[in-house]
């Protein structure tokens, strides 16, 4: 179970930091994310303040990350099935 989870937390992230991987507070996604449910605004968001955020965030962004793969996994069992 832990293996699958896993796997798709490092997809999400891989995934969602497509061309920002080396400066994810870069990625419009993201920023938007940050924006959309923290009410950050996206073009205050730099290398410090996103960091801040991780940070701060940390047990909530690993929530997140674990329901992503948790949906990404039902969602390919789903098209399996099929």
């Amino acid at each position: 179970m832990v293996s699958w989870l896993g796997a798709g937390v490092i997809r999400f992230l891989w995934q969602s930091t497509r061309g920002y991987r080396l400066r994810p507070w870069r990625s419009p996604y993201l920023r938007w994310r940050i924006e959309t449910y923290w009410g950050w605004h996206a073009d205050q968001i730099r290398f410090g303040r996103f960091w801040q955020f991780a940070w701060q965030r940390r047990g909530e962004l690993w929530r997140f990350l674990r329901w992503a793969g948790r949906m990404r996994a039902k969602s390919a069992a789903t098209r399996r099935q099929v």
